[in-house]
């Protein structure tokens, strides 16, 4: 005869354990370990530092990570950046890439540290690793950390997405292209009073993926059904004909100027589009898997 407490555990083994929720809590602390290195401009030493955090944490997670460096020239002249690839394993070597940059603008008038633009998107990732990591997926996801997203002067071809061409280029250059299924981008995506409006250059079956989790989860306040048309680094991937979209606020007061500090943010922002990109993911999987 079973004791209760042994049916109970043999229960409690065959019932397979939830997928971890993304915390924002977790994501906010490394957004203060983040922001505590300073401006984080490509080629400096604090994106030198930053890069070596994403990489200790996501060794901590046991999630594969890969550098690729390169040189490149800008209106400040050549500078060596460096794209973090983080890979999770699927039942498919076919990929789906989730890509946020870590990089912030260069300013020589005031001190910019970029909480939002730059330190919400690598916290985010960071937190979004520990979450993937054990989750059981159709496809690979490579977690993508770009460097080189900002211009160096004003924005204008090609003074910005570094990191996103030259990734684009690489996988050309490798007969890799191919296995990109999907890109998901994440910028900007911390401001306390956050509005995601769907972006018209990211592919419209994507866009409403993301929009109609929103609606599952009760975050239509945040992915509003307003439109804008963003530049940003998912346009190289789409040049090459991989489906993109953007989850970006760019109606922000404090972009680009001093006040981007972690005081305009709010966990909670971090936390809906966590819940909304996860409720999303396996719809997306299902679609990919079928083409």
């Amino acid at each position: 005869m079973f004791r209760p407490a042994l049916v109970l555990a043999l229960v409690l083994l065959q019932t397979p354990a939830a997928a971890p929720r993304f915390d924002a809590s977790r994501a906010w602390d490394h957004l203060r370990a983040v922001l505590a290195f300073g401006p984080r401009p490509a080629g400096s030493p604090a994106i030198d530092q930053t890069r070596q955090y994403i990489k200790t944490q996501l060794a901590q997670l046991k999630v594969n990570v890969v550098e690729q460096a390169w040189d490149d020239t800008t209106p400040a002249g050549r500078v060596h950046m460096v794209n973090l690839i983080g890979t999770i394993p699927g039942a498919s070597t076919d990929r789906i890439v989730i890509a946020g940059h870590f990089d912030t603008k260069r300013y020589r008038e005031f001190r910019f540290v970029g909480a939002n633009d730059g330190g919400s998107s690598t916290a985010f990732l960071i937190e979004l690793a520990r979450v993937l990591k054990d989750r059981k997926h159709a496809l690979t996801i490579e977690l993508l950390f770009l460097d080189g997203e900002e211009a160096v002067g004003e924005w204008q071809a090609p003074d910005h997405t570094y990191g996103s061409r030259h990734y684009v280029e690489v996988a050309k250059q490798t007969g890799t292209l191919a296995s990109l299924k999907a890109m998901l981008l994440v910028d900007m995506i911390g401001d306390r009073d956050l509005r995601v409006r769907r972006d018209l250059n990211s592919t419209r079956w994507l866009t409403d993926a993301i929009w109609s989790a929103a609606r599952t989860q009760k975050l239509d306040e945040v992915f509003i059904n307003d439109v804008t048309e963003i530049e940003d680094d998912h346009l190289p991937f789409l040049e090459a004909g991989i489906p993109s979209v953007d989850i970006i606020d760019l109606e922000y007061d404090a972009w680009h100027t001093p006040m981007d500090t972690i005081e305009q943010l709010s966990a909670r922002s971090l936390q809906a589009v966590g819940d909304v990109l996860l409720a999303a993911l396996p719809g997306i999987e299902a679609r990919l898997a079928r083409r």
